[in-house]
């Protein structure tokens, strides 16, 4: 009797099996997606209208009426917490997106041309690090405006940085193999070969970048929001709402400064592991599939 054949898994089946193994990679997308839909989908999910008022009523603690409360105009708060995340979560995620694309591509140019063009891309990096983040970013959007399409490109010009140097020293190594050799001798641009045989390789560098990066961003449109410095009414996020409740510690109305800091954590908390989880999904040395 013959053995039966065992079917050969593809790159991608291992890495959907390697990521499904990983517990809080898996708890922390569906509590991003729950977010995701939560927050986008408000307009049909949030159960009450958005500022809509009532000062009768006024700040109330959590009940079967207001899960998460009033604040002090009598909004619900969950209304408010889920139309502010909506922006929280658009300012992260178009962040991580431009600056991943951003240092995806001067990363590449520079470990794959090297010479003048990685001195110079890498001496830029160099720049960009150095400079104090936040007091940049605070300087810069006093007085270029507050609004998110401005925030967000603002706030991608600080993070490539990161995934150029991680994408730049991959491409330095991927650059030696006999495949890049090869497809040269047959006469491939330089660019065809970037685009057509490195990026596929760093796809799993490239998704666990952007994830940290959007965990990042949020955290840091949160602090810029905190101090002031960040979205302006009318529009919100929770590092604003966060901002407006700052002073209620040690009050009766202080779980308006719980709710905004749960998101936040549960944020990032969820967009870490599910880096974690790619990380270890998309890696070729990992646990056996």
């Amino acid at each position: 009797m013959t053995a039966a054949t065992v079917p050969e898994l593809t790159p991608w089946q291992l890495a959907r099996r390697r990521f499904l193994r990983h517990r809080l990679a898996v708890a922390g997308l569906a509590v991003l997606l729950l977010l995701l839909v939560g927050c986008f989908g408000a307009d049909l999910i949030a159960p009450y209208e958005r500022g809509a008022q009532n000062l009768l009523l006024g700040p109330v603690p959590p009940s079967a009426a207001h899960w998460f409360g009033t604040d002090e105009l009598g909004r619900d708060y969950l209304t408010e917490l889920l139309y502010a995340g909506r922006i929280s979560l658009a300012i992260g995620l178009c962040v991580a997106l431009l600056a991943t694309v951003v240092g995806t591509a001067l990363g590449a140019a520079a470990g794959f041309f090297g010479g003048w063009a990685d001195e110079i891309i890498m001496r830029i990096t160099d720049l960009f690090i150095v400079l104090p983040a936040i007091v940049v970013l605070a300087v810069v959007l006093q007085g270029a405006g507050r609004s998110p399409l401005v925030i967000v490109p603002v706030l991608a010009a600080i993070g490539w940085t990161t995934v150029a140097r991680i994408v730049r020293g991959q491409v330095l190594s991927l650059r030696e193999k006999e495949y890049i050799a090869a497809a040269t001798v047959l006469g491939v641009t330089k660019w065809r070969i970037i685009v057509r045989h490195i990026l596929p390789n760093l796809t799993g560098v490239i998704a666990v970048s952007t994830s940290l990066g959007a965990a990042s961003a949020v955290i840091v449109e949160s602090t810029l929001s905190f101090l002031g410095y960040g979205v302006q009414p009318p529009e919100s996020s929770w590092g604003n709402l966060l901002s407006q409740a700052s002073g209620l510690i040690g009050t009766g109305k202080v779980y308006l400064l719980y709710f905004p800091g749960l998101f936040i954590l549960l944020t990032a908390l969820a967009i870490n592991f599910l880096g974690d989880g790619l990380r270890d999904a998309f890696d070729p040395k990992g646990a056996r599939p």
